[in-house]
C-alpha cells in the first residue's frame, strides 16, 4: 500500500500511526517515518504522551533527529535534551543550520552549550552565539543569519559564476543582497533581472530600494509588517545599517502560529510551555496559579452579592435569576475583548480609531443589552409574574451587557499600556468587572426598586 493509500490527512495519519505502534510493526513504523520530513515527525511526536515519544524516537532516520528536535514544541525539546550527553547533542546539531542549532540549545544548560559551542564550526558558532545575544522578543532572535549577498560593482556573470560555486541559492533565497565592503546594505537584485540583464553590466545599475527591518524591532511588529506588505522576506540590519541576516515567510509563518498559540492559552490561564501531553503535575501547576487568582476574584462578587443579604432573604427570584444578569455580561465582554485582543495582535489598533472603537463597542452593547433585557424581562414575567422584578432584572442586564462591552475595550487597551499581555490576564480581570457590575446593578436596583 502506497502512502496516499494509507491516509490523506493528519489525523488519518495518526491513525496509521497508532494502529503501527498496537500491531508492534517495526517495518511499518521504520518506513514511515523514512517518508516525512522532520517537520511532519515533530508534529507527531506531539501527539503522544513522553513514553509513547521515547519509543517512536527510536524510529527517526538519524539524519533527520537534529531537525526534528529543533521542530518540536520547546517543553518537549527541553526533555530530550534534558537526557542527551553532551556527545549525543554535538552528533545531532552537527550539519545543521544556525537557527535550528540555536534552537537546540536555548534549552540546554550553559555548560552544555559552552561545550557545544567549540565542537561547531567557527562560522556557524559566530551564528548562534550572535542569535542567542538577542532578546527573546526582537526579529534577531528569529532571522536567518544566512544572507545570499554580493559586492557592489561587481557583473551579473561574476554574481551567478559565485552563487554556482557555492551553492547559495535555495527556496528562501528570493533577492540578491548588495552590500559595501563594510556589508552595509545598499540594495536588492531580483533573480530575474540576475539572469535577464546583460551579464556584463554590474550590480549596481539594476538594485532595487527595499523594505528593511532593525534587529531589535519587536517581532511581533515585524511579522505584522512582512503580512501586511504581502513580502516573501525582508533583509535584517542594525542601526548601523549592516546587513545581519533576513527575515524568512517561514520564520514569519512560525511567529504567527506561536502568537496564535500563545494567546489562546493565555486566554485560558495556561502557560506558554503546556502542550496536550505535558506531564499531570507540570499542567495541574501551570493552570493552578491562574485557578487561585480566579478564586479571589470570585470572592470579591460574592462580597458584593454578600452585602445585600436582606434583600436576597426576602425574594428568592433574585437568587434564580442573578446568575442570568453575570452570565450575559461575561459573554457579552468576552466577544468583545477577543475581537480587540486580535486587532492588537494585528497592529490595528492606534490613534483616533481607539475612540471610534469605544463608540462602536458602547452601540452594540446598548443594541444588544436593549434586546436580550426585553427577552430576559418577558421570560422573568412569564415565570414569576411580577412586574417589579421584571423591571429590574430588565435594567440590570441593559446596564451589565452595556459596560461588559465597554470593558471588553478599556482592558486590553489599558493593559496594553502597561506592558501586560492583555491575553494573559485580561479575561480574569473581564470576568471580575462583569460580575460585579452585574450583581451590583441588579442587587442595587431591587434595592432601590422593590424594598
Amino acid at each position: 500500500m502506497d502512502e496516499e493509500e494509507k491516509y490523506t490527512n493528519a489525523e488519518e495519519q495518526l491513525l496509521y500511526l497508532q494502529q503501527r505502534l498496537d500491531d508492534d510493526d517495526t517495518e511499518a513504523l521504520s518506513a514511515l517515518f523514512n517518508e516525512l520530513d522532520a517537520w511532519d515527525i515533530a508534529r507527531l511526536l506531539e501527539s503522544f504522551p513522553a513514553k509513547t515519544r521515547n519509543l517512536l524516537w527510536a524510529y527517526i532516520p538519524e539524519t533527520l533527529l537534529g531537525e526534528v528536535l529543533a521542530s518540536v514544541d520547546e517543553d518537549i525539546r527541553a526533555d530530550y535534551v534534558e537526557d542527551l550527553s553532551v556527545s549525543d547533542i554535538e552528533n545531532l546539531v552537527r550539519g545543521l543550520d544556525a537557527q535550528d542549532v540555536a534552537e537546540v540549545l536555548e534549552v540546554a544548560d550553559e555548560d552544555v552549550k559552552t561545550t557545544v559551542y567549540a565542537s561547531l564550526d567557527d562560522n556557524i558558532r559566530a551564528q548562534v552565539e550572535n542569535l542567542h545575544a538577542y532578546e527573546e522578543d526582537v526579529v534577531g532572535r528569529y532571522m536567518d543569519p544566512e544572507t545570499v549577498n554580493v559586492k557592489q560593482g561587481v557583473s551579473l556573470e561574476a554574481v551567478q559564476r559565485y552563487i554556482r560555486i557555492h551553492h547559495l541559492l535555495d527556496e528562501e533565497s528570493q533577492q540578491i543582497m548588495v552590500t559595501d565592503k563594510d556589508k552595509r546594505l545598499l540594495g536588492t537584485v531580483t533573480l530575474i533581472d540576475l539572469i535577464k540583464q546583460p551579464q556584463e553590466a554590474i550590480v549596481d545599475e539594476f538594485m532595487d530600494d527595499f523594505f528593511t527591518l532593525n534587529d531589535q524591532m519587536k517581532i511581533s511588529d515585524a511579522a505584522t509588517l512582512l503580512r501586511s506588505k504581502e513580502l516573501p522576506f525582508a533583509p535584517v540590519c542594525d542601526s548601523d545599517g549592516l546587513l545581519v541576516g533576513q527575515l524568512n515567510t517561514a520564520d514569519v509563518l512560525e511567529i504567527t502560529q506561536d502568537d496564535a498559540d500563545m494567546t489562546l492559552k493565555h486566554m485560558s490561564g495556561v502557560s506558554d510551555e503546556e502542550e496536550v501531553f505535558t506531564p499531570i503535575v507540570r499542567s495541574a501547576k501551570s493552570r493552578g496559579i491562574w485557578l487561585g487568582i480566579n478564586l479571589m476574584t470570585a470572592f470579591l462578587a460574592a462580597f458584593v452579592i454578600g452585602q445585600f443579604e436582606a434583600v436576597l432573604d426576602q425574594i428568592v427570584a433574585l437568587a434564580i435569576l442573578m446568575p442570568v444578569v453575570a452570565s450575559m455580561g461575561g459573554i457579552a465582554g468576552s466577544q468583545t475583548l477577543t475581537v480587540v485582543i486580535r486587532g492588537l495582535a494585528l497592529g490595528q489598533l492606534a490613534g483616533n480609531n481607539k475612540r471610534w472603537l469605544y463608540n462602536k463597542e458602547l452601540w452594540v452593547g446598548m443594541s444588544n443589552g436593549l434586546v436580550w433585557a426585553l427577552v430576559v424581562g418577558a421570560i422573568s414575567y412569564l415565570w414569576f409574574g411580577e412586574m417589579l422584578i421584571t423591571l429590574v432584572i430588565t435594567l440590570a442586564i441593559f446596564i451589565n451587557m452595556s459596560l461588559a462591552n465597554l470593558s471588553g475595550v478599556l482592558i486590553p487597551l489599558i493593559l496594553k499600556r502597561l506592558s501586560i499581555d492583555p491575553a494573559l490576564s485580561g479575561a480574569v480581570i473581564l470576568t471580575t468587572v462583569t460580575d460585579v457590575v452585574g450583581f451590583l446593578s441588579f442587587l442595587g436596583l431591587a434595592t432601590v426598586i422593590i424594598l
